[in-house]
């Protein structure tokens, strides 16, 4: 049974409800005209349904329970009026132009990340459709868009939703999304949603009032834990895996980012990610192709996407947090904060190479052994970035990269990212050195709530030994500053960078070695002391030479010390970021060059060759 309002056509209408300690419940229709309706206890474990006729989309409707207070259904589909207001009756029949979309395989895709509500001025559904061409003419294939769940108020980041089913309402309607996502295919382009399984807003939330949705058990950041395993879990379980079907199948998104499962508490033998792997694959197989399911975890631990017959949960890939904190400390030189356990040239060549930096060894900054190793994960399996919501937007003032850094490392930033061995994500505005920070916003009403944010983000910031006050969260203002300015990527330096990631990006979806390559076709070479690191791609008729130099000085790279060459014939420059078209200051680097020669790299220099006619096995022509 689907669970919410299920619209049949000529005015039938389904509910389906989980309330099992409830003795009655009454669908109490609120809109166009009021009437009281009982529903029956189903069998099953709980469940309440009802077959109503003359119920119409636009309808609106609580459920009274026990004829005593009324709360919206917990599997709304749309709340016109907030987390508070009534539910609606929504029809999912919609004209869909994408029956011939096949997908976009993790291989290829190079992801973008972006907020509904500062993406644009109207920070709505529609006005992201105009920007896609310009997406798409930069080489971007996947849209994945910030928590779109009801949330309370008007501005949020996404992730206090309590209404999971249920589009929100200040970014549009249900049809309005479909919209999105029917030009997203139309456009070559796949859309994927990040949802939230690990806990549920505080205001608005009123779950527990029909079942036992929470763990007294399980405490998180959030409050209380999901209950993934105590009593009455296989239809929490049922509820969230209802929820992940859901937006596949109405909407059409092409995969889920599932948020923070390291707050998923399960002590089940079979664990609910595994559960919900299994539901997206056999989806998967029933509509004939692809569906991704992607994590979000800083536990460093492959289980997350090892196969279940080796003891995992079979997702399809997950964010590496060590690549960006590796990255990130290079450029910036922060060590504050789970930063001090990076910023040696060798924990970025590991990223590449290998993937996790921490494998098992100990962290400072969690005063413990943390992670295992993942030098068998294929490349596309996991996701890297140099920016990202969370390591932008929890920052105390917001700042991007483009705030701290030269225009050189950003450059170095993009180059190191895009062509990674992996799938590589974008921030939006990141693509031409967006300046608008992304701050922490939210529209409660509860001023109780409102000074607890207070007080969270304040102890949050604490850790990083940030001392200037933070941005008030409650005021509009600072949802304001954190819009994006997209006329910037019309206007000086702006213009530059744009084409400089145009660039990197069709030449990652020109050469196969530079997606997602095999990691016996990667080598890796650093110096500690010339803070230089090459990494070399050899295919079956090319292969690739990367330099970086993320020293403020000018430093040297010996082909012949790094011991990675074979060829004697001569690498070709393929890409200059020192070059003056890229507002470099004139670069030392040859054109042309073989193993005999050294390659002086100015600060923060990225530098790509490309060798043709070799062969895979020896590295000779």
């Amino acid at each position: 049974m689907l669970l919410g309002p299920d619209y049949q056509n000529l005015g039938e209408t389904q509910f389906c409800l989980w309330a099992p300690s409830r003795k009655q419940v009454t669908i109490h229709i609120i809109f166009p005209q009021e009437k009281k309706i009982e529903m029956k206890r189903h069998k099953k474990q709980g469940y309440w349904f009802l077959s109503v006729e003359d119920i119409y989309p636009g309808y609106q409707y609580y459920y009274q329970l026990d004829s005593k207070e009324e709360f919206p259904d917990p599997a709304s589909h749309f709340q016109p009026q907030g987390v508070h207001g009534p539910s609606q009756v929504i029809d999912h029949a919609f004209l869909w132009e994408d029956q011939n979309w096949s997908g976009v395989s993790l291989k290829e895709m190079i992801i973008y990340e972006l907020h509904v509500g500062t993406f644009t001025p109207e920070g709505n559904f529609n006005a992201i459709i105009p920007r896609l061409d310009e997406l798409v003419d930069i080489g971007i294939n996947t849209i994945e868009l910030m928590p779109v769940a009801q949330f309370p108020g008007k501005r949020n980041w996404g992730y206090d939703g309590v209404y999971p089913f249920a589009v929100q309402n200040s970014y549009g309607t249900p049809d309005s999304l479909k919209k999105l996502i029917n030009t997203c295919h139309r456009r070559g382009m796949a859309v994927i949603l990040d949802v939230v399984y690990n806990h549920l807003g505080p205001e608005g939330n009123y779950l527990s009032k029909f079942g036992p949705y929470f763990s007294q058990k399980y405490q998180s950041n959030w409050g209380q834990g999901i209950n993934f395993d105590g009593p009455f879990s296989d239809e929490v379980r049922n509820y969230f895996i209802q929820n992940a079907l859901y937006w596949l199948e109405k909407y059409h998104f092409d995969g889920l980012r599932l948020d923070a499962i390291h707050g998923i508490f399960d002590m089940s033998a079979t664990h609910f990610l595994a559960d919900l792997a299994s539901a997206v694959r056999k989806f998967s197989q029933k509509k004939k192709r692809k569906y991704v399911m992607i994590a979000e975890s800083d536990l460093n631990d492959n289980k997350i996407i090892k196969p279940r017959s080796q003891g995992g949960y079979q997702l399809d890939a997950q964010w590496s947090d060590d690549f960006h904190h590796s990255l990130h400390t290079l450029l910036t030189g922060e060590k504050s904060g789970y930063y001090q356990d990076f910023g040696n040239i060798q924990d970025l060549a590991k990223a590449i190479k290998e993937g996790f930096v921490y494998s098992g060894q100990y962290s400072s900054f969690r005063k413990k052994s943390h992670g295992n190793s993942s030098k068998f994960i294929p490349g596309e399996q996991l996701i890297v970035y140099a920016q990202n919501h969370d390591q932008v937007g929890n920052r105390m003032l917001g700042e991007r990269l483009t705030n701290l850094v030269s225009l050189a490392a950003l450059k170095l930033s993009a180059a190191m990212t895009i062509l990674s061995p992996y799938v590589p994500l974008l921030f939006m505005g990141e693509e031409y050195g967006e300046e608008s920070p992304f701050l922490y916003f939210i529209d409660h009403g509860d001023q109780n709530l409102v000074q607890a944010v207070r007080e969270g983000r304040k102890e949050k910031f604490a850790q990083f030994q940030w001392q200037q006050d933070h941005p008030e969260p409650q005021d509009e203002k600072t949802f304001i500053n954190s819009k994006i300015n997209w006329q910037k990527r019309e206007q000086g330096h702006h213009v530059v960078l744009l084409d400089f990631y145009r660039l990197l990006l069709q030449l990652r979806k020109r050469y196969s070695l530079l997606q997602c390559p095999d990691r016996k076709q990667i080598k890796v070479w650093n110096s500690e002391k010339t803070r230089v690191l090459a990494q070399q791609r050899t295919g079956q008729d090319c292969q690739f030479l990367l330099l970086s130099n993320f020293h403020f000085r000018d430093s040297q790279y010996n082909c012949k010390q790094s011991g990675t060459f074979s060829c004697k014939s001569g690498w070709h420059l393929v890409i200059d970021s020192c070059q003056e078209k890229w507002l470099g200051n004139g670069s030392l680097a040859p054109n042309i060059f073989c193993v005999k020669n050294k390659i002086t790299l100015k600060p923060y220099q990225f530098v790509l060759y490309q060798q043709k006619g070799v062969n895979n096995k020896n590295g000779k022509k």
